[in-house]
């Protein structure tokens, strides 16, 4: 079985990005970059997939739509346990639109006919949540979003996935695309061992098939600065001070 695994390389949740001076980008200096959280348990689960059904005849393939840079998280994804890596060069990832990078991906899933895809639910830089969806429709295959359990049966999946007030079990015939939800697996971490073997793992570069350009940034700036705090009074004394400004100043109620 051949199962891709659709990651999104981003700035780690820790570090602290600023505005270039150009005013419609980030400033790359002194950013880590990760493989994005939920892309991690999409990888995990990738990984367990193929633990199930044995290592003969069975691949993991990370794939990713990115800048040169890039490949040094397919690496990660290469080290955590992943067979082999595709990169798919892109030097303006952040003025795409969401379907301009679902476009680039289906143009390579379409050739590379995996049996299962898995994506996270969303990247933690955009929050978009929809490329998954998107790839999806333009290969014309079955999606299961937010899913939070897996169990393949020869060509069948079940899975769960939260839905409001509730979960939906469902049952897919493969090939198939999920996004993974947190509570789906506890994603690992890359070994040593896995670190060294990363090195010797292949990883295919080409261009990402992406036919046009729709999306501009304009400007990025900061949000404003919240106003300084204040104490309207003790006690159930203040409560009429507190709604009055609530009321007037605020003007949120």
């Amino acid at each position: 079985m051949k199962i891709a695994v659709c990651i999104r390389r981003v700035p780690s949740t820790e570090t602290t990005v600023k505005v270039a001076p150009d005013g419609k980008s980030l400033d790359p200096a002194g950013v880590e970059y990760i493989v994005s959280p939920f892309d991690e348990i999409a990888l995990e689960e990738g990984l367990r997939v193929k633990e199930k059904l044995g290592a003969e005849g069975n691949e993991v393939i990370a794939m990713t739509v990115g800048p040169a840079e890039a490949a040094t998280t397919l690496r990660t994804c290469l080290a955590i346990g992943a067979d082999k890596a595709i990169l798919l060069k892109d030097d303006k990832l952040y003025q795409r639109a969401p379907y301009e990078i679902a476009q680039g991906l289906s143009a390579a899933l379409k050739e590379l006919a995996p049996d299962i895809i898995f994506f996270g639910k969303q990247a933690v830089d955009d929050d978009n949540s929809q490329v998954p969806a998107m790839t999806a429709q333009l290969l014309n295959l079955p999606f299961v979003g937010l899913i939070v359990k897996l169990d393949l049966a020869g060509k069948t999946v079940t899975v769960q996935r939260e839905s409001d007030g509730g979960k939906e079990v469902l049952e897919v015939v493969l090939p198939a695309i999920f996004s993974a939800q947190k509570g789906l697996n506890e994603p690992r971490y890359p070994s040593l061992k896995g670190i060294m073997a990363a090195k010797k793992k292949p990883m295919e570069e080409k261009a990402a098939n992406i036919t046009a350009n729709t999306l501009e940034v304009v400007k990025m700036e900061y949000p404003p600065s919240r106003p300084p705090g204040k104490i309207v009074g003790k006690g159930v004394e203040a409560v009429p001070e507190l709604v009055k400004l609530l009321k007037e100043e605020a003007k949120i109620i």
